[in-house]
């Protein structure tokens, strides 16, 4: 059996990279979001070649680097929707996360092997851009495309827009449906091709993209600054107006005896103090801005409204019940604190045993529809049997072979659904193992490999 609960503890206890971000206290550096991770996924601090294993929701900072290994998968979110994927055996650098004085984000992006998808939204006051095997990117319109590295080649498929590739054999146009090759050996030639190859993982990005397109359409509008995120919220949970409060929303599979901070992880961001990660699937938006209402009768719900915080995410609760504590960041320390109090929906046999107060946590997105009803059940029999797609992910031929990440567990073990909070102390991933599916995730199967682009 899969147990997200057992895999959450497996992730805090060794996550090197995120108890050693570097300190945001410049107002100018910005976090993205990793919305996504199936599979064995690794993260990395600015400056270290020290992996520990990833989370969903961990804040991304200028100088991360992220790796997958033979299953892994991962999905960085942008603030304004713009998407980034890769698949097994690939990696990536987040070499610049910065807002200029004018307000324009720039990001820049390197990749060092593997494949790679990009969705860029194409917004007013954004600058991407893509640096692999010598080449460059510097995106201004919207465009989807597709990025393959190895030792031999790489190559650019645009699904989507146009763009321009500069290196050092000049300047190549690329349009959509059009694929550029350029050679390891001899960078400054290139080979253009008026089509593009499908490849195993392009359905998969599709099915992403999908979700993305679906539930963002789905999403109830100004309740943040920010469009990332707002899939999962319209996916996971569902918005209401209550008397008194207005606009909120409340996360399906929960009752009166849930409350928002039974499962997530204390980080400790460098010299700056700590910030809450939450383990839910849905868990970005409500920890970074507006504040948790206690409704009586209901349970907790959130309201939108309220600041904007980046890693330093503290618990803002408003109407707490009698005997409710709100978390406390640790006061000192780096240790990375793991909080799991709350059951898991958990994976056996194809199929998904769904839990009353697991929030979502273990439900893969997009796999269930009408996820509102599927909740009611829940809350009439306590638990329900779900079927989910567990097929076996494509491998990839061409991709270079490469060590998946596994994970060294730290001291600390593992917390007990009834434990509060377990202090842990880091240590580096390994080169070797295998890796579970990360927090809040239960395995996620590809789309049907016809499935084309759109």
């Amino acid at each position: 059996m899969t147990s997200p609960k057992f895999q959450l503890c497996v992730v805090c206890a060794t996550l090197v990279a995120a108890a050693s971000l570097p300190a945001l206290a410049d107002s100018h550096t910005r976090i993205v979001r990793l919305s996504y991770t199936g599979g064995g996924v690794a993260v990395s601090r600015a400056g270290s070649d020290s992996y520990g294993r990833a989370m969903v929701n961990l804040p991304i900072a200028e100088g991360m680097k992220i790796k997958t290994g033979d299953d892994g998968k991962a999905e960085v979110e942008f603030e304004n929707g713009s998407t980034l994927r890769i698949v097994p055996q690939s990696a990536v650098e987040f070499r610049e996360l910065s807002l200029r004085d004018s307000g324009v984000k720039v990001s820049t992006v390197g990749f060092s092997k593997g494949t790679a998808y990009v969705n860029f939204a194409g917004t007013k006051d954004d600058e991407f851009t893509l640096e692999f095997g010598g080449q460059k990117i510097a995106l201004s319109q919207a465009a989807r495309l597709r990025i393959d590295l190895n030792d031999r080649d790489s190559s650019i498929a645009v699904f989507k827009g146009q763009v321009e590739v500069k290196g050092s054999s000049g300047v190549v146009d690329v349009k959509k449906n059009q694929t550029v090759r350029f050679d390891a050996q001899n960078p400054d030639q290139s080979k253009l091709a008026k089509n593009v190859q499908e490849e195993a993982w392009d359905a998969w990005d599709n099915q992403q993209n999908d979700y993305h397109e679906r539930y963002t359409a789905k999403a109830s509008t100004g309740v943040s600054p920010y469009p990332y995120g707002s899939a999962d919220l319209a996916y996971y949970g569902n918005f209401f107006n209550y008397p008194g409060y207005g606009m909120m929303w409340s996360p399906f599979f929960t009752g009166v005896g849930w409350d928002p901070f039974m499962d997530g992880a204390w980080m400790s961001y460098g010299g700056g103090g700590y910030g809450w990660v939450s383990a839910y699937p849905w868990g970005w938006t409500p920890y970074h801005s507006g504040t948790w209402v206690f409704l009586p009768g209901r349970g907790w719900a959130w309201q939108p409204g309220g600041a904007w915080t980046s890693v330093y995410a503290q618990p803002r609760v408003l109407n707490a019940p009698a005997g409710f504590v709100a978390p406390r960041a640790p006061t000192s320390g780096t240790s990375t604190v793991l909080v799991s109090r709350g059951p898991a929906s958990t994976f056996s046999g194809g199929k998904l045993t769904l839990r009353n107060n697991s929030a979502g946590l273990g439900v893969p997105r997009g796999e269930i529809n009408h996820l509102s009803k599927v909740s009611e059940k829940v809350e009439t029999h306590g638990a329900v049997n779900q079927r989910v797609q567990t097929a076996a992910p494509p491998r990839m031929a061409s991709s270079p072979t490469a060590a998946s990440p596994g994970a060294r567990p730290a001291s600390g073990g593992r917390t007990g659904a009834g434990s509060r909070e377990s202090s842990v102390s880091h240590s580096p991933m390994s080169s070797g193992g295998g890796g579970g599916h990360s927090a809040g995730m239960a395995p996620s199967a590809p789309a049907p490999a016809s499935a084309p682009h759109r």
